[in-house]
């Protein structure tokens, strides 16, 4: 499915890293910050757990594009190591992780319109309306091709990337490190309990790590560009992302971090003025309206590549003439849509947080089977120990993201129960 000339593959390198950096860096940079509150400068130390499993799995996935650069990611990985049961499980487990991603992005895409104009969010109908705009916007990007929708993914990264380094820089010179940090861990937990819970709340802002190696059939030379989109892209948004929540951390009083929906644009406006602030929370739109179109092309992507190999349902293979993957592109918006308006008289926050619980949990499946792949399948000591410490990071992360995730977790994979014994017996009926 990968073979073809070099038009048929419209993502070159710069747009394969985009496309990491854009995944990653979407709505978690712009909102962890209120949620780290509690742990102070513990959640360093949560961060550099979690940066070092993420580089972890980023190099195994790296890996595993060299040896296997075809579309999928993680499902075609399980796929190659296990078989198409676990294949379909994980792709399945990632699939509804992406459309469930997407509302919850859409839906701080709403809330970071409602910072520069109120008065689109003051409704909860109004900002469902506004999170469903947002989301079709980005449909109709991708249905008009995956070299448009990797056009916009580049211009928004960097739209994003520069102001988010450049307050992370200015920031640490505003710090003043004797008293940022004091107490270094006002939880009143245990270091390593502070430390693992936020280890799990940081993990939601660096997911997507596997970006580029889903549409890796349409990447030009996968075998080079996909793994160095995967690493090069893990490390920039990795160290923009830890850097700019570290800051904003260290800069506001916990109390009022904790209580800030928009705790970055908060601490641009009390230091620099009210424009640094609008400025920031039009950064944040920007970085979930990016995130947002990358997340999108995936939702299509993904299960173009299984449904090719049979695991997935043949419809999901539908494309247009321009080789885009019309039917998946629909179907993942359409289940955000549904997610959105079944929830949209809660609050934005309360949408928000239901929706990150349901993408996590399903997330973890992929990072865990990619891992176990390499450890099955893969070659050569350094990448094996790397496999071994990404699978083991995954483990930890799951383990910290609490019972209603896991309880979640199960409940999406037992949903898919009835659509795999579908597909086995319309297989076997369609082999006699």
């Amino acid at each position: 499915m990968n073979a073809g000339p070099a038009s048929a593959r419209p993502l070159g390198p710069w747009t394969a890293t985009a496309l990491v950096v854009g995944n990653m860096i979407g709505s978690g940079v712009f909102l962890l910050p209120a949620a780290l509150a509690p742990f102070g400068g513990a959640s360093l130390l949560g961060w550099a757990v979690t940066l070092a499993g993420a580089l972890l799995l980023a190099f195994t996935f790296a890996r595993m594009a060299m040896r296997w650069p075809c579309s999928g990611g993680p499902y075609a990985y399980a796929r190659n190591a296990f078989g198409d049961g676990v294949g379909f499980a994980v792709a399945w487990s990632y699939w509804i992780s992406i459309w469930c991603a997407n509302a919850a992005i859409a839906i701080a895409f709403a809330g970071s319109l409602g910072a520069l104009w109120p008065a689109a969010t003051a409704t909860p109908l109004r900002a469902a309306a506004c999170a469903l705009a947002a989301l079709w916007l980005c449909a109709a990007v991708n249905l008009a091709g995956v070299r448009e929708a990797g056009r916009l993914q580049v211009a928004a990264t960097a739209l994003k990337l520069a102001p988010l380094l450049l307050f992370g820089a200015v920031g640490v010179w505003w710090l003043d490190l004797r008293q940022a940090f004091e107490p270094f861990n006002p939880s009143g937990q245990p270091l390593w309990q502070a430390a693992h819970a936020s280890a799990a709340l940081c993990l939601w802002a660096l997911l997507g790590l596997e970006a580029a190696t889903v549409p890796a059939g349409a990447v030009a030379d996968p075998r080079r560009n996909v793994p160095l989109a995967t690493v090069l892209g893990t490390l920039v948004a990795g160290v923009a992302t830890v850097l700019a929540c570290t800051v904003v951390v260290g800069l506001l009083p916990a109390q009022q971090l904790a209580a800030s929906p928009a705790p970055m644009a908060d601490a641009a406006a009390f230091y620099w003025g009210a424009p640094a602030g609008l400025a920031m929370a039009a950064a944040a739109a920007v970085s979930c309206l990016g995130a947002l179109n990358g997340w999108t092309l995936l939702a299509g992507q993904l299960p173009l590549a299984a449904a090719r190999d049979g695991v997935f349902p043949a419809a999901f293979a539908r494309v247009d003439a321009r080789g885009t993957p019309w039917f998946g592109v629909l179907a993942g918006s359409g289940l955000a849509s549904a997610l959105v308006l079944a929830n949209y008289s809660r609050s934005l926050v309360q949408v928000f947080v239901f929706a990150i619980l349901l993408s996590t949990a399903a997330t973890l499946v992929p990072y865990l089977a990619g891992s176990a792949a390499w450890l099955r399948r893969g070659e050569g000591r350094g990448s094996r120990i790397a496999a071994a410490g990404g699978f083991a990071f995954s483990v930890y992360a799951l383990a910290g993201i609490g019972l209603d995730a896991l309880f979640w977790g199960a409940i999406l994979l037992l949903a898919g129960v009835p659509v795999r014994l579908w597909l086995r017996r319309a297989s076997q009926a369609g082999a006699r």
